[in-house]
């Protein structure tokens, strides 16, 4: 006992293996990856902190119950293509979860070695195996189930909907993704920066779960080129909505509709898909000020201001109206966009936006706020500091202060129940809805989350279609 104490002190003293970045202002001026990645030699030295738990928190901590000791035990042995095989158990998007997940709230969060240091690095290890696999692996693919004849038909390419069909593929089901863009990946392709998150890991996810069986349709806006009952028709047995929460909020303050001012939505989609990531390639219709200010405080306004910095501005200055232990962005995300050169505003609130002549944004008016007493978030409410106003002067706006859900769908489905924001209603475990024969999860459901969260409530989703078509309603 007392050997085995020790050497779990021993491991616990072992310094956490940085992953290697881009300096930031090498990369502030380029759309590359910031991590470079592990090498093997790293991957096994973070492994190696493991203690391999009996009771592993972090696996409480994942919300698609991957058994993180188990594939980090396959690493540390060198044999990485049976780590990866272990994480396709329980996650089809491996390189993706390894890059955007907020793992120091979730599984690293739960690591035991995070009560007196720094946790197991789970994401990297996660990214580490998914990269091996993409570069130097066979190919082969896991084991699926015999074919069941089932059909089911998946509304939206994005986390929750891939996730939905890499669980049923695999347990024998025919799994249709009607997605409404001309690619598939939905936020993990026109949400999330290419330095962040790169197509061509999105296609590699996506294209796994093609070989594995699953069909994808591009350019098919369930909801208008086809209603649900006609899917029904088409002789699909069971429907997943996984939409996604994509119509643009706005702050609806003076001057609002002045030429400059765009949300985060329409900013990173035209980024994305457009291919920005290519400038000055690619000639993108994109809006590239040279004083840009970003409001909000979470990872797409993250996303939003660095894109505006690589994109050539001179000055990015980010607005947002709490402090920073309020921030919901992913504290890596802040760290990084700091690095780069953004300069942070808190606790400061715009009030209305100036033009001139012509119409266009020249600055804004801006409050310098106080935080009060708790609101219903459970953060402290921000509250305007009388006689602060100052005005701030910018060439472009960019709006990140959330996303609603889009009526497209649901305006077409009267059967199908919306709450008062217009997101669907859903049971929070397995994800029916009270039109039989179809569920919905991720952000159509909770509203903007979080890309894990919307795979978790996919992964619950597919346990329940399948029980149902096993079993029925």
């Amino acid at each position: 006992m007392a050997v085995e104490t020790a050497a779990k002190e021993k491991k616990q003293k072992k310094e956490r293996v940085r992953m290697p970045e881009q300096e930031p202002k090498v990369r502030a001026r380029n759309f590359i990856e910031v991590p470079t990645g592990y090498t093997p030699e790293m991957a096994k030295e973070e492994a190696s902190r493991c203690l391999q738990c009996k009771n592993p928190g972090c696996v409480d901590g994942c919300p698609v119950g991957v058994d993180i000791p188990g594939f980090i035990k396959f690493i540390l042995e060198s044999d990485f293509t049976q780590s990866i095989r272990h994480i396709w158990k329980q996650n089809s998007l491996p390189a993706v979860c390894g890059r955007v997940c907020p793992q120091e709230s979730q599984c690293e969060g739960k690591c035991i070695l995070a009560k007196k240091g720094e946790p197991v690095a789970i994401g990297n290890l996660e990214r580490f195996a998914a990269d091996w696999e993409r570069v130097n692996g066979t190919g082969a693919l896991p084991p699926t189930a015999k074919a069941t004849g089932k059909r089911v038909a998946v509304v939206g390419a994005g986390p929750a909907g891939l996730t939905v069909a890499g669980d049923l593929i695999q347990k024998g089901h025919d799994v249709s993704v009607f997605e409404a863009f001309h690619k598939p990946g939905g936020v993990l392709l026109y949400g999330i920066p290419e330095f962040r998150l790169p197509k061509e890991i999105v296609a590699q996810e996506v294209n796994f779960l093609e070989r594995l069986g699953v069909k994808v349709e591009c350019n098919a806006v369930v909801g208008r080129t086809v209603s649900l009952d006609e899917l029904f028709e088409e002789g699909y047995q069971a429907i997943f909505l996984g939409l996604g929460a994509g119509l643009p909020k706005f702050m609806n303050i003076p001057g609002e509709n002045l030429v400059g001012i765009l949300s985060a939505n329409e900013y990173l989609t035209r980024a994305n898909l457009m291919k920005a990531y290519l400038f000055p390639k690619v000639d993108t219709p994109i809006p590239r000020g040279k004083d840009v200010v970003v409001l909000g405080g979470g990872n797409v306004a993250m996303d939003s201001a660095r894109t505006a910095l690589r994109l050539g501005a001179d000055r990015v200055r980010l607005v947002y109206r709490r402090s920073r232990d309020e921030m919901p962005a992913r504290a890596a995300e802040a760290h990084h966009a700091e690095e780069e050169g953004i300069e942070f505003y808190l606790l400061t609130n715009p009030t209305r936006y100036i033009g001139n002549e012509k119409g266009r944004l020249t600055g804004m008016e801006c409050i310098k706020m106080e935080l009060g007493e708790p609101d219903a978030s459970g953060r402290r409410r921000p509250v305007p500091v009388k006689g602060s106003e100052f005005e701030l002067p910018c060439d472009l706006c960019i709006v990140a202060v959330g996303t609603g859900a889009n009526p497209l769908l649901t305006s077409s489905t009267p059967d199908l129940k919306i709450n008062k924001w217009g997101y669907i209603e859903a049971d929070p475990t397995s994800g029916k809805t009270l039109k039989k024969g179809v569920w919905a999860g991720g952000d159509i459901v909770t509203g903007s989350a979080t890309v894990i969260l919307a795979m978790g409530a996919g992964r619950n989703a597919a346990n329940s279609i399948h029980d149902y078509l096993v079993r029925g309603w």
